[in-house]
């Protein structure tokens, strides 16, 4: 039987010292030659609450199919300990390889030694699996920029670099068990950090550390609550100017909360708030004039990308990577693929039509 275990840990040395052999892996990797039949690929997602995890995970079944593979796709609902029995129910049915959207990044630590001890390799998609060396390959766009282009939109839109000022802000990050939470958040604060130290922005409530600022499993309602109580205990007279929101889930419950405080008219204008991930009603809200901005991710070739390497895993081939020191999940650097976000506000918003990822009609 392949090992693909020790292939792959063979693989992994080897792209540590350079990048110009998962390079040349690529490329000398483009035939299926050999392959009698496909694998079977289990892919667990983090929920079903998220249209982009649907998204994601029909994208990965439609690719994989289309690459000669079976799948078994699973949902967590945003229930760790529901998705460590889905794993091990994939591990124990027989698939070849795993695709993992981790709910809790550090949980998963045994039932993926239990993968390993079936020669099932990992694919870690979208959010890095913390603590274990038994992850193979990540997978996800370059989250710093996702926290770069919100924090951009914020000092653009309120004109910090032309010395404007002072505004109020307030700060959210995602879930604390995500560990792209800190990516997303150390990218926005590389650029804000300045702002709030020169007084230009002024977080009333006083929160502007990480830990104060999460939203667990990155829930709208939990963010709305948070707004509220934030506007009656901080704000009385004074005026919400921009909120750093990582996730148009998130911004949208922001925005209720800001509007059940009487925001959104002409006497009190929306602040700026950012998001993340170009979800429908957000990418709606934006042309109407209240989000100012979101991220597009486009999910569907961040499955490609994940079914490509599953693919070539599968056939013996080398992955390619383009990173292989910069994603250490506390156990091992991880080699991982980067895709580029876009950031998106009214200014060209068609750019989600042209890509084919929302009609011109659906934006209506």
């Amino acid at each position: 039987m392949f090992n693909r275990r020790a292939a792959l840990a063979a693989l992994a040395g080897a792209a540590s010292l350079t990048l110009t052999l998962s390079a040349c892996g690529q490329n000398s990797g483009g035939s299926s030659e050999g392959r009698s039949e496909g694998g079977t690929v289990g892919i667990a997602m983090p929920t079903r609450t998220s249209e982009r995890w649907l998204t994601d995970g029909k994208s990965l079944v439609e690719d994989l199919k289309g690459k000669g593979h079976k799948t078994k796709l699973v949902y967590g609902d945003d229930d760790p300990k529901a998705q460590v029995s889905q794993i091990e129910g994939l591990i124990k049915q027989g698939v070849d390889a795993l695709i993992i959207a981790a709910i809790d990044a550090k949980s998963l630590n045994g039932v993926l030694q239990r993968a390993a001890d079936a020669d099932i390799p990992v694919i870690s998609y979208d959010r890095l699996i913390l603590g274990t060396e038994n992850v193979d390959y990540y997978v996800s766009f370059d989250n710093e920029m996702v926290g770069r282009f919100q924090a951009g939109h914020i000092i653009k839109k309120l004109g910090l670099e032309d010395g404007k000022g002072p505004f109020n802000i307030e700060l959210f990050a995602g879930s604390p068990d995500d560990n792209n939470t800190r990516y997303f958040f150390e990218g926005s604060m590389a650029l804000l950090q300045p702002f709030l130290d020169s007084k230009q922005l002024v977080v009333p409530s006083g929160k502007t550390a990480l830990n104060q600022i999460t939203t667990p499993r990155w829930d709208g309602l939990t963010a709305q609550k948070r707004m509220s109580s934030t506007l009656a205990e901080w704000y009385g007279s004074k005026k919400v100017d921009a909120v750093l929101s990582p996730y148009d889930g998130i911004s949208r419950g922001v925005m209720s909360a800001l509007k059940s405080d009487g925001y959104g008219s002409d006497s009190k204008p929306l602040p700026v708030i950012t998001g993340q991930d170009a979800e429908l009603a957000s990418v709606k809200s934006i042309i109407a004039g209240q989000q100012s901005q979101t991220v597009y991710k486009d999910v569907r070739r961040l499955a490609d990308a994940a079914a490509e390497m599953v693919d070539d895993i599968l056939d013996g081939r080398t992955p390619w990577v383009d990173n292989v020191g910069d994603y250490n999940n506390g156990a091992k650097d991880v080699p991982a693929v980067l895709l580029q976000p876009t950031s998106v506000d009214k200014t060209n918003y068609e750019v989600l039509v042209v890509d084919d990822y929302f009609t011109a009609d659906e934006l209506k």
